[in-house]
Order: structure tokens, then C-alpha cells, then sequence
């Protein structure tokens, strides 16, 4: 659609005596005008780095203190309702920590417990139901559990693209909207755990990256693609079984290890520089122009995105730190809380982010990053607040994404859907897509070798969203 834009996050568009002019061929930047148009930044989280970086908190007593303080103002603000209020509740840290301040702002005044939702899959490996249910049963909430057959998650795949009205390729989209969809039934409103990993380097990007490139970044690039090329030689079910086998003995190891080595290998073979390292870990396909036909014009680099803007001066003096400010820009806005938005409008389901409140981000980065990633593992400061109220125990274990079995099903009672997408005489005719290397990917896919959910997920999304715009 030529001449529609998305206002950026935190930002203010202003029209002055009625729209005049022509409908800008490119986005209007922060600080910039067009006609009658204006748009201005009225709050930068380049500012709140910066500003932090000069107010860095170093005592780890106080620091628990505050963020236990200024979370549960947080959390008692966002919990003022005159309908029905939950919470979402998966038994990791940023959403047990939320329910545990709830709980105990509800036990104080006298109310009633709070009620908490979750869902659980069926399939092994993607069911996080047991971990959410023991939090539940410490913190005793009024907990309620959905159960998620294949084929309800599957009768939520038309709907997307009328959900989302973009293309739009997170596959827990799908679990997310059931959860909501199951909060709706008892509550109007529900408060979310997003943006805690952001805030405090819950993703493990932000420690084995930087650990992994510093590590290998004074091997020559030749030799870089050799070792990438030897870890993709190993099978991905061989390199899961060693990730279990150091779970079983310790409390290391890592969800769908194989997938994310391989994904790693890859990156290896044709990254230069931990830039590159990032920027190849947030796209599923590394280079635009490998699938997208650009209409004779050639393809250079990565698109126009936010990654392009310049980093803020001051606040970001380690890799990990950039991260988490680009994920903040990028990934949490465009990706994270449209998901959750839109999952839950659909039902007529009001979300709210206590970590979002402006007085928690601007503590966060206040905070040394050693008190966000330590030994290896994120959220340290938040984990020592969620520690008073859940035995730490409940909360141990592996990152896990909230993830269905999206690949698995495309192998299975979705091959039809997607092969009839995914058609070489439709992509051909469409003009969009590049049909080979998406046929090869889909053919790999097919065979239980390769995973390739997320590459083929982002052409389908695409493909379905494609479909009901004609």
C-alpha cells in the first residue's frame, strides 16, 4: 500500500489546518515534516540509556529494593480496573514475578486471589502447562489451564491474516491468541510479563552471542565457514541429545539445541562482525534478495529498517547492551506487543505490560549489566525480586519460547494448506517471491532432516495474508 506508514513507538504525529500536500513516497522520520504534517519523539529510549549510563546503580541491595519497589507500583497502577482482571501466567520469571506482586498486593487489601491463565499442548516438548500450574498452586491463584488440541490451534491459521491485517510470521501467535481467547471467558483485562527480557537480558542471544563471536572472531572468515560448515555436518537430533545429556547432569543445556546450532553454523559461514552476527539473527532469511524479486532493481545489504539509526552515545559500552536496545526498538515493538495486541483484540481482550511503565525501563537502564547477566543467565536483579515470593527452584530451567509444533503439523495435516501457498505456478504468477529457493526449503522441511519452520512460517504468513487482500 503506497503512502501508508506505521507512526514509530513513542512518537506524535501532528496535522495542522487539515492534510495538505502530496502523500509522502517515504516515511516521515521523527523530527521531520511533510505538508502539513509533523512528527515528533515526545519520549527516546536513547535519552533513558543515556541518562542511565551517567546514574548507574552499583549497590545490589538497593538495586533489588528499588526494582521490587517501582515494579510493584507498576503492577498495583496497571492492576486499577472497574471490569475483571488476570494475568497470563507461563511460569517463567517475568510473568511469575507479575503474579506473585499481584497476589501479594490482592492478599494485603483483602481481595480475593487473582486469576491466572495459561494453556498446555499435548505434544511433548511444547508443553509448559506443569511449569506455570506449580506457580500457581506456591502463589495459590485462582488458576485456570486450556488444554490446546492440534486442531484448535489449526482453526485459528485463517483468521491471521484478518488478526494481524499485515504479514505477520510469529508463530506463537497461534498459542497466544488461545491463551487470550481462555482469559476472556473469566476477565476483560490481563497483565502480561513482555518485555522483562529486553529490559534485563532474558534472551540467549544476549550472552552466548557475544561469548560464541569473541570466541571465534580471531579465526580467519575461510576458517570461520569451515567450522560452520562441520557444525551443520552434525544432525540436529545428535546435537539435542547432547544438550539433554548436560541438562540431566546440570542446570545448563538448551531448548532445541540442535536447531539453534545449526542456525548458528549458518551464520558463521557468512557473518563478518558481531553486527552482522545480530543483524543475521533476526532475519530467518539472511539476505532479502535470496527470495524477494526486487522488480530489476538490485538488492543491496539489509533494507531500510530502525537498525540503521545510529546507537545512542552513551549507555552502550558492551555488545550485549546493543542488543538489547536495538530488541527494545525493533524487535519488542514490531514483533513482541503486536502479537500480543492484536491476539488479544481479537477477542475483545485488554492487555497491559507493568515492565513497560516508563519508571521501570528507566531503572533497568540504570542497572550494570552484570546485574542482568551473570554465570551465563539473564534476569539476575529480577530473579532475586521473584525469588522472595517463589522458591527458586519452580523457576530453574532452560529458556523456552512460547512455541507449538508449527513444524511438525506443516509435515502432517497442514501439508495441503501449505503446499497449495506455496504452489511454483502461483509464486511465479504473484511477482513477489522467488520460487526456488523457497521450493527447496519447503522440500528439505518435508523430509524431517532440516527445520525450517520459521523460513517457511514468514512465506506463508505472507503468502495467506496475500490472499485475503486481492
Amino acid at each position: 500500500y503506497k503512502g501508508i506508514y506505521k507512526l514509530e513507538p513513542g512518537c506524535m504525529l501532528t496535522i495542522k489546518g487539515g492534510f495538505v500536500g502530496e502523500v509522502p513516497v517515504q516515511p516521515i522520520r521523527p523530527g521531520q515534516s511533510h505538508g502539513s504534517v509533523t512528527i515528533k519523539r515526545r519520549w527516546s529510549l536513547a535519552n533513558v540509556v543515556k541518562q542511565g549510563s551517567a546514574e548507574l546503580l552499583n549497590d545490589e541491595t538497593q538495586a533489588i529494593q528499588q526494582l521490587e519497589s517501582t515494579l510493584s507500583e507498576a503492577v498495583r497502577l496497571q492492576s486499577l480496573a472497574d471490569v475483571p482482571l488476570g494475568a497470563f501466567l507461563s511460569g517463567g520469571v517475568d510473568s511469575s514475578t507479575n503474579v506473585a506482586l499481584m497476589q501479594q498486593q490482592a492478599k494485603e487489601a483483602g481481595h480475593a486471589s487473582i486469576k491466572t491463565f495459561t494453556i498446555g499442548f499435548d505434544e511433548p516438548g511444547f508443553d509448559e502447562a506443569p511449569y506455570s500450574r506449580a506457580v500457581a498452586n506456591h502463589l495459590a491463584t485462582e488458576h485456570h489451564e486450556m488444554r490446546v488440541t492440534s486442531d484448535m490451534a489449526q482453526a485459528v491459521i485463517p483468521l491471521l491474516p484478518t488478526m494481524y491485517d499485515e504479514p505477520f510470521a510469529d508463530s506463537s501467535q497461534i498459542p497466544t491468541h488461545l491463551v487470550c481467547k481462555a482469559a476472556r471467558q473469566e476477565v476483560t483485562v490481563a497483565l502480561s510479563g513482555d518485555a522483562g527480557d529486553e529490559l534485563f537480558g532474558g534472551y540467549n542471544r544476549y550472552f552466548w552471542g557475544p561469548r560464541i563471536w569473541n570466541r571465534l572472531s580471531w579465526l580467519p572468515f575461510p576458517a570461520r565457514q569451515a567450522l560452520g560448515a562441520c557444525v551443520s555436518a552434525v544432525p540436529v537430533e545428535v546435537w539435542n541429545a547432547l544438550s539433554a545429556a548436560v541438562k540431566s547432569n546440570q542446570s545448563g543445556g538448551v531448548n532445541q539445541a540442535g536447531a539453534k546450532l545449526h542456525k548458528l553454523a549458518k551464520r558463521l559461514q557468512t557473518v563478518k562482525g558481531m553486527n552482522d552476527l545480530y543483524l543475521s539473527l533476526l532475519s530467518e532469511w539472511q539476505d532479502p534478495a535470496d527470495i524477494v524479486i526486487s522488480d530489476g532493481v538490485k538488492l543491496v545489504g539489509q533494507p531500510e529498517t530502525l537498525m540503521l539509526d545510529p546507537l545512542p552515545t552513551a549507555g552502550l559500552n558492551d555488545q550485549a547492551l546493543e542488543m538489547m536496545y536495538r530488541d527494545s526498538m525493533m524487535y519488542l515493538t514490531d514483533d513482541i506487543l503486536c502479537k500480543v495486541d492484536r491476539a488479544a483484540m481479537a477477542c475483545s481482550l485488554e492487555t497491559r505490560v507493568p515492565f513497560l511503565d516508563h519508571r521501570v525501563v528507566e531503572l533497568a537502564w540504570r542497572l550494570p549489566l552484570n546485574m542482568k547477566i551473570r554465570n551465563n543467565q539473564g534476569k539476575w536483579v529480577l530473579r532475586q525480586v521473584l525469588y522472595k515470593h517463589v522458591p527458586r527452584e519452580l523457576i530453574e530451567r532452560p529458556k523456552a519460547g512460547f512455541a507449538i509444533p508449527i513444524g511438525q503439523w506443516l509435515r502432517g495435516p497442514l501439508r495441503e494448506w501449505a503446499n497449495s501457498l506455496l504452489n511454483e505456478t502461483r509464486l511465479k504468477q504473484e511477482g513477489y517471491l522467488k520460487s526456488a529457493p523457497i521450493l527447496q526449503a519447503w522440500k528439505e522441511h518435508l523430509t524431517g532432516k532440516i527445520d525450517h519452520t520459521s523460513k517457511l512460517w514468514a512465506v506463508l504468513m505472507f503468502q495467506s495474508w496475500l490472499e485475503a487482500n486481492r
